[in-house]
């Protein structure tokens, strides 16, 4: 019986399938997809709209996360102001000028004394400074109003571009999470392995190369040295790619999959053939019987 159903799907497909396959085409380019006259709309076409990101701040239309996200990289402090949340803004600059000022003044007095400790509390200092600057951005991205959207793929793509695997766990997919981790963190861990190696045999290489008699001349030969070095150095550059790879995968699985979870998918795929009328396809022409077949899937 199945066999049957089946066997009718695809002679009625075959020969309904030019009309339809005419039909798509007409409504295809015919169809006015980005046909809005609401100016307060967000325009989700450009990559980058000035108009539309100081009309978000000045509270004129709405602007996409999108576009919010990329001006407040740098005009700072825009994504607060878009969700009217001024009270951040102090903590934002203050932090990051206390962290800049701090790092400059450590740095000073790293110059004057030579003093280790002075470097770690500059290095310290600076890192502060970009947490806050990190921070600001990702509490943007989080209190944005994504309610329009039941999922928005655009808070998945962001959250895994500022914190890897947060858009996985956005997507209800937190066991992605160690698989991404876990292979940044290897390309990272041998990263620094081969960087080591490269700095090791560069110097060997350059002592036994040296023209100064008081340098003492490394077990390891020149040919030798400079072989590994560039070995070193090949398998270091690999790493940078590895890394950065996985980076920006994880950043597409996250969109993606954001995307996706929109789609309904049922395996309850059914067809539906019944009796219908069909208008005239002219002005005189009669109605006509016919027969209509739904499908389900």
């Amino acid at each position: 019986m199945r066999f049957l159903r089946l066997i009718s799907f695809l002679a009625v497909l075959l020969m309904t399938g030019p009309l339809l396959h005419a039909q798509f085409k007409q409504d295809a380019f015919s169809q006015n997809y980005a046909d809005s006259t609401d100016k307060e709309q967000a325009d989700s076409s450009k990559l980058f709209s000035f108009k539309e990101y100081f009309g978000g701040l000045a509270h004129k239309r709405r602007a996409s996360l999108k576009t919010m996200f990329m001006g407040s990289t740098v005009f700072l402090g825009g994504e607060q102001i878009y969700n009217r949340q001024y009270w951040k803004l102090p903590i934002a600059y203050g932090g990051m000028a206390a962290g800049v000022g701090m790092g400059i003044y450590f740095n000073g007095r790293y110059k004057t004394t030579e003093d280790s400790a002075f470097k770690t509390a500059s290095t310290l200092s600076f890192a502060t400074a970009g947490l806050f600057y990190w921070g600001t951005l990702l509490d943007g991205v989080v209190c944005y109003d994504s309610s329009d959207k039941p999922h928005d793929p655009a808070k998945a793509t962001l959250y895994s571009l500022l914190l890897p695997g947060l858009g996985q766990i956005y997507n209800g997919e937190a066991w992605k999470v160690p698989i991404y981790w876990s292979l940044m963190a290897g390309s990272i861990y041998f990263l620094d392995y081969n960087h080591k190696n490269y700095i090791r045999y560069k110097n060997i290489y350059n002592e036994a190369t040296s023209e100064d008699t008081s340098v003492e001349k490394p077990p390891v030969t020149a040919e030798a040295a400079k072989y590994y070095r560039d070995a070193s150095r090949r398998l270091r550059d690999y790493c940078i790619l590895f890394t950065a790879g996985f980076y920006l995968l994880q950043v597409i699985d996250a969109n993606v999959f954001a995307y996706m979870l929109d789609f309904e998918v049922n395996d309850d795929l059914s067809m539906h053939i019944a009796p219908t009328l069909l208008p005239g396809g002219y002005a005189f022409a009669p109605p006509a019987v016919g027969i209509g077949v739904g499908l389900k899937f």
